[in-house]
């Protein structure tokens, strides 16, 4: 079970670049995320010390100074302490307001309900099993 790590919006917008590259150094994170807003080099720099204090990253090589991330935990693990932490904040931890929610008020395909059929159904077969 991978420990849980709390991380801030923007060292979640950090892991995201290293989540998409798969391998990537701090320069090139830093040009991606200020394509969008002003940032300075330096507070990316901060940000991939703090996430590797935190065991969120971890060096695969180093060129001179410069060196290669790739991701230390896996973006699944962060989603599922997110979601937690998101539907304890906003529906008091119950899952039928969340699901509720998404079902009435967000903009759902065909192709989004027959997924969400097939997991619930396989969320049944599961429960039924006793899993």
């Amino acid at each position: 079970m991978p420990k849980k790590i709390k991380l801030s919006n923007f060292e979640l917008e950090v892991m995201q670049c290293i989540w998409d590259n798969g391998e990537i150094i701090a320069p090139d994170v830093h040009k991606l995320i200020a394509a969008n807003r002003k940032i300075s080099y330096s507070s990316v720099k901060t940000i991939f010390d703090r996430l590797e204090e935190k065991g969120a990253i971890r060096r695969v090589r180093t060129y001179g100074r410069t060196i290669l991330w790739a991701a230390a935990i896996q973006k699944e693990d962060v989603a599922g302490s997110l979601v937690a932490d998101f539907m304890d904040r906003m529906f008091g931890g119950k899952v039928r307001p969340l699901m509720s929610h998404v079902l009435q008020k967000e903009d759902l395909t065909m192709d989004d309900i027959s997924y969400l059929e097939g997991l619930l159904e396989e969320r049944k077969k599961d429960l039924e099993a006793g899993k």
